[in-house]
């Protein structure tokens, strides 16, 4: 049998390093390959070496041709492969869980959970179960460094080791031995549900606080086991955590760059950037109810109020619009100023309803901004009515602008329109303006639509026909 690290050791720490090293394909370490305790300062914040080389576990295989050491390199193979195939998080995170059964390993319970990039999320981790086939998703706010569930729980405080300067902490707690190996709340629910060991171990990515990278990953694994995990069984987990890590990561990296791309340029804007529509001037023709509203006398409210106060305003009149846009189909393109842009894809077999939706969503936007400005007032805030216009028409959508600064985004003389058509709100008295063009798309005939006469638009030669949304 394969002789491991400690004291019946055959051959030094370094020579089992590199003997592991070279048989998984990678250069053996110059440097802290095994944790002192007193390893220089990680993420959460605190600035890293120029010298980083990341610690590999201290029990090391002195021979890969055991058993034991064919499964680690077997694991960590297959890892590497699912990382490069793309395998996102929660299926890789479930693969390697399943693989650790399969090698012998009886683990009851795995959790995962990292940092991301989102503005309304700190993080997102994922619980494994035996006994359950899916794995369970969860979020976490930005306000989850003050949560009961946070603060002393086992994960904060490897935080805290982390912020002090360990590298790679961790904590095990056999916590069927007695109540003073369950010193976190949660591992006393854990042992009452049956658990007998528990491992938690936190990654650190990158040699500063770049929130890009994300500042790291924190795992636990737990048995019910009678006895707890084996030596071999924790010499598996931590050979491969640092593999499974990289292979986490890099699909964490894909996941934020597809969300953020979502949120500041729009759910299908952003999803076509992220797939590789981003060349210059790539444009498409296609048709689309356009969505366009303003804040009436925003600029005379902007001269009076603090800048703050400016911003909770808009935040909250933009997220009412939105929300509403969000239950129709809508997706919003650009935020300017006061204004926003608003679009629905309109294919030519769903025309009529998708004209409907619009207007659906627009009466809705506007019951919800009264509730609003109802609840502002009543707190003693800014409140302000909002202009809006609908218009259906054609396009162009894509890519516009610098060479090294793009838009992605819809131009074309329907935008010049509609935003010609919500000027006209004010004069004429009106919330909503609908354009001839979407009222004759949509059909309707229940009176919600009213003639209000034909009108000049500025910019715009031909007068049009504009009809007022009751809503």
């Amino acid at each position: 049998m394969a002789v491991w690290g400690g004291g019946n050791a055959k051959i030094g720490k370094a020579t089992r390093c590199a003997v592991l090293a070279r048989d998984l394909g990678s250069a053996p370490r110059q440097r802290g390959v095994f944790p002192d305790g007193n390893a220089a300062p990680i993420a959460y914040g605190v600035p890293m070496p120029q010298d980083f080389s990341f610690p590999l576990p201290a029990l090391l295989p002195g021979s890969v041709d055991g058993l034991l050491g064919r499964r680690v390199i077997e694991l960590h193979r297959w890892v590497v492969c699912e990382g490069l195939r793309g395998a996102n998080a929660p299926d890789l995170f479930a693969g390697f869980c399943q693989r650790l059964i399969a090698d012998g390993v009886p683990l009851w319970r795995g959790y995962a959970a990292m940092e991301t990039l989102h503005p309304q999320w700190w993080g997102f981790g994922f619980t494994w179960r035996r006994d359950s086939a899916a794995i369970q998703p969860a979020h976490f706010g930005h306000d989850h460094a003050t949560a009961r569930g946070w603060v002393g729980s086992a994960f904060h405080q490897l935080a805290k080791r982390a912020k002090a300067g360990e590298r790679n902490p961790s904590i095990r707690r056999r916590i069927a031995e007695g109540p003073r190996e369950r010193d976190f709340p949660a591992l006393e629910r854990f042992f009452a549900e049956g658990g007998t060991d528990y491992l938690a171990e936190l990654f650190i990515y990158g040699k500063d606080s770049d929130r890009a990278r994300g500042s790291g990953i924190v795992y636990s694994f737990m048995t019910d086991r009678s006895g707890g995990f084996t030596e071999d069984n924790t010499i598996l987990l931590r050979s491969t955590l640092p593999v499974l890590s990289m292979a986490m990561k890099a699909n964490a990296g894909h996941v934020d760059a597809c969300r953020l791309l979502q949120v500041y340029l729009g759910e299908d804007a952003g999803r076509r950037v992220h797939a590789g529509r981003v060349e210059r001037g790539s444009v498409e023709s296609l048709r689309a109810v356009l969505w366009y509203a303003d804040i009436r006398g925003f600029t005379a409210i902007a001269d009076s109020a603090p800048g703050l106060v400016l911003v909770d305003l808009l935040d909250d009149v933009f997220e009412t619009l939105a929300a509403s846009l969000r239950r129709h189909g809508g997706q919003v393109l650009k935020f300017v100023g006061d204004g926003m842009l608003a679009a629905f894809p309109c294919e030519e077999a769903s025309r009529t309803e998708t004209c409907r939706q619009a207007l659906d969503a627009a009466c809705e936007a506007m019951r919800a901004l009264d509730a609003l400005n109802a609840v502002r007032q009543a707190a003693g805030k800014i409140a302000a009515p909002v202009d809006l216009a609908l218009h259906l028409g054609e396009v162009l959508y894509g890519n516009v602008g610098a060479v090294d600064r793009l838009d992605f985004t819809m131009i074309g003389p329907a935008v010049n329109e509609v935003s010609r058509i919500e000027a006209l709100c004010e004069p004429l008295g009106r919330k909503v303006l609908v354009s001839a063009a979407l009222a004759a798309a949509a059909g309707l005939g229940d009176g919600r639509l009213v003639p209000l006469g034909r009108h000049r638009l500025r910019g715009v030669r031909d007068v049009r026909e504009i009809y007022a949304l009751n809503v």
